[in-house]
């Protein structure tokens, strides 16, 4: 009699393994794990070195502009230009006075300050500007225009001030005055403004200056 095996039941064939899938996508398990996604892949290469890589063009772009633009500055001339367009403009249009300004100056005279308080006054309210000049001489001369004789623009300059005897420019007389900087100084009144010319400038051109006055033009 055959042998049937523990319990008395028959031996069963061997049955072939099955391969478990997996039920979304019908892949084996051990089939390998899926391709990474474009932005896993992006991430991935994301790393400092490549990052530095790709800033570099653009380093290299700022450095040019850095070196022409100090390639364009000349150490040998630090005077530093202002226009005193809109300050003359604002005066204008507050003061109770003609405005008298510095017109066509010769060539080398460059305008290197302007100061004037019309941004803090009301129409009629005295008002006060004062531009500044590096001469053809290398040096400064100032201008200063107020109606209120107590400005601090022009008690700067006309504050102990000794008199100098007087000056004829351009057919106006103007008061000579030796500042307590010892710098000559040269003032007049006209349509109750105190117009006042000073600087380390040469008399010559202090006088250029004030004879340059015209009324401001827009």
């Amino acid at each position: 009699m055959p042998d049937t095996g523990q319990d008395g039941e028959q031996p069963r064939p061997a049955q072939p393994s099955a391969t478990v899938t997996d039920a979304a996508t019908g892949a084996s398990p051990d089939a390998g794990a899926p391709a990474a996604s474009p932005a896993s892949d992006r991430m991935l290469r994301f790393t400092p070195a490549n990052m530095i890589r790709s800033l570099l063009p653009l380093l290299v772009v700022c450095l040019v502009i850095v070196g022409v633009t100090a390639l364009r500055q000349n150490p040998e001339d630090p005077v530093r230009d202002v226009d005193p367009t809109s300050a003359q403009r604002a005066v204008a249009a507050l003061a109770g006075y003609e405005l008298l300004v510095p017109t066509d100056l010769p060539e080398g005279w460059r305008s290197t300050s302007v100061r004037t308080d019309a941004g803090s006054v009301q129409a009629g309210d005295p008002v006060t500007l004062k531009i500044g000049w590096f001469t053809p001489g290398e040096e400064y001369a100032g201008y200063v225009i107020s109606d209120d004789p107590g400005a601090p623009a022009v008690a700067d300059v006309l504050g102990g001030a000794a008199a100098d005897g007087t000056e004829q420019v351009d057919g106006e007389t103007w008061d000579r005055l030796e500042t307590q900087r010892g710098e000559t100084a040269l003032t007049r009144v006209a349509d109750g403004a105190t117009l006042v010319v000073t600087g380390s400038a040469t008399e010559e051109e202090l006088t250029t200056l004030a004879g340059s006055l015209e009324p401001y033009a827009p």
